[in-house]
């Protein structure tokens, strides 16, 4: 429990701290960058569960932090044991069993997904808050969290989804 409250306060710390750069004019992620809301408590816990998997290396195929995690893999893992819910497959299988959310209601614990090799729904990450999620990049090889105004998410990025309320 001590490690849960350290957990949110590391959270609530990061995303005070958090830089405020404006992201490109026009783009999907500028709407992003206006939304305010704060969302559920089951939200929260998927973004807490989330962040406690940061530095967990990365295994094209994986699906648990002892084996490493793709990005489907870690959603569906965070998902499962912080919220009950299954949902399985690829990031685009995952887009197919989460609904669509207007960039300006999206909310903590929404899923981000991005165009990263060239075709639809190719990777998908968590939203934090403050037009940052967390993700399991195969570059780098570990969970981490980055922003979605960055140059390179910015111009891949294609879609919010929701999978709780």
């Amino acid at each position: 429990m001590q490690k849960f409250h350290l957990l949110a306060a590391c959270l609530s710390a990061g995303l005070l701290a958090a830089c405020g750069s404006a992201p490109p004019s026009g783009s999907k992620t500028e709407t992003i960058a206006q939304a305010s809301r704060q969302g559920s408590a089951r939200g929260g816990e998927v973004v807490l569960y989330a962040m406690s998997l940061i530095d967990t290396g990365y295994r094209f195929g994986g699906k648990n932090p002892e084996a490493g995690l793709d990005c489907s893999g870690m959603v569906s893992y965070i998902y499962r044991q912080s919220a009950g819910v299954v949902v399985q497959g690829s990031a685009a299988d995952i887009a197919r069993q989460s609904r669509v959310v207007a960039p300006a209601d999206i909310v903590p614990g929404d899923l981000v997904f991005f165009n990263t090799l060239n075709r639809p729904f190719s990777h998908v990450g968590i939203y934090i808050g403050d037009r940052r999620f967390i993700h399991a990049p195969s570059s780098k090889g570990k969970v981490r969290i980055e922003r979605l105004d960055h140059p390179y998410f910015a111009s891949r990025f294609e879609a919010v989804h929701r999978l709780i309320d």
